[in-house]
């Protein structure tokens, strides 16, 4: 079964209001994905490349995250939720070139839902994929006025700074 799906709490607080996500919004990422590359077998990869533009989460209450930028994310499994994390990058997989915002991962943890890379910097050290609520496919009325969205469909996003 597909982890892709609606929270209905979630997306019904989100289509309610024009200007942003609800405070107690509890995605970590944003983004709107270009493409995905998994690494090792296909059927069970061992990392994933998310290129795309992506918003993720200052990790602050509330509605805060950092401005949109341009790159790509590079996750291993969570340790233990393989098979989830797997069906969840398959879902992220399907809706790449869509121009859809999906948000994934979580915010409330101890560090940093993931690092958006430059689009030259070779793949290393990847960043652990964090599982919050599935993949969730934002209504396209909840992206009118909210300036994230704005930017992440715009495609005027600036690329991701190398060498961080």
């Amino acid at each position: 079964m597909s982890t892709l799906r609606y929270s209905a709490t979630l997306l019904a607080s989100v289509a309610l209001s024009t200007a942003a996500p609800p405070p107690s919004d509890p995605v970590g990422i944003y983004g709107v994905i270009d493409r995905v590359v998994f690494e090792g077998d296909s059927a069970a990869p061992t990392a994933v490349q998310i290129w795309g533009t992506f918003s993720l989460s200052d990790q602050k209450p509330g509605d805060h995250y950092l401005a949109p930028v341009k790159g790509y994310l590079y996750f291993v499994p969570s340790r233990g939720n393989e098979a989830t994390t797997r069906r969840e990058w398959a879902d992220l997989k399907s809706v790449a070139g869509t121009k859809n915002i999906v948000g994934f991962a979580v915010k409330w943890q101890r560090e940093c839902p993931g690092r958006v890379r430059c689009l030259t910097e070779k793949p290393a050290n990847p960043d652990t994929y964090t599982l919050g609520f599935g993949v969730v496919k934002m209504p396209k009325a909840a992206n009118t006025g909210w300036d994230v969205a704005t930017q992440l469909l715009s495609g005027s996003a600036p690329t991701a700074a190398c060498g961080k």
